[in-house]
């Protein structure tokens, strides 16, 4: 019952790590990558579609993304979504590929850069104590149906705090590699 309940609050956690890590990813740095452009979504024939669903993206160099779509009728689309994109990237289309070049970051840009990977960090950190909060509260549901004693929530607790802690060091870590990352010249 209590390996069961302490699972559910692992795997919730570790999601939360994972989908910060994916969601930082797309945060632009002085540096080219796909995962910059993938979830950016294109009108495709009147369905909005992932680019990464409709082209191959790589980086042929260190600031620039190449995209080249599978269907050359939707490069005008695909210019489209990436201008209307808050990443602020200037796309060039020869017809058959589109190229993005990765302007260097100006120290202003970068400042607000890393305020918004600290305001991401906050949001999974509660996110992770809410897990906690939750699992304290079932914890505490099922010694009250007397399905667990007194003694085996005490120590259910204490192993849920610690799991909390190693999650919240793993926020914490994936932070400061983003940051470094940003501040990267």
């Amino acid at each position: 019952m209590i390996e069961k309940i302490l699972k559910n609050a692992d795997l919730k956690m570790k999601k939360t790590v994972e989908a910060l890590s994916k969601e930082l990813a797309g945060i632009r740095t002085g540096r080219a990558s796909p995962a910059l452009v993938e979830h950016i979504k294109v009108d495709y024939y009147d369905t909005v579609t992932p680019i990464i669903q409709l082209a191959s993206i790589s980086v042929p160099d260190p600031r620039t993304i190449m995209i080249q779509p599978w269907d050359r009728n939707i490069i005008q689309s695909i210019e489209k979504a990436l201008l209307k994109s808050e990443l602020g990237l200037n796309p060039n289309s020869d017809g058959n590929a589109i190229r993005i070049s990765i302007p260097t970051l100006t120290e202003e840009r970068r400042k607000e850069l890393i305020k918004v990977v600290h305001k991401r960090l906050e949001e999974s950190r509660i996110s992770i104590r809410n897990i906690r909060r939750e699992t304290i509260d079932e914890l505490k549901q099922s010694e009250k149906n007397k399905e667990i004693s007194q003694d085996q929530d005490i120590r259910a607790t204490e192993q849920l705090q610690k799991l909390t802690d190693s999650y919240i060091d793993a926020v914490n870590h994936v932070g400061k590699e983003k940051e470094a990352e940003i501040l990267e010249v």
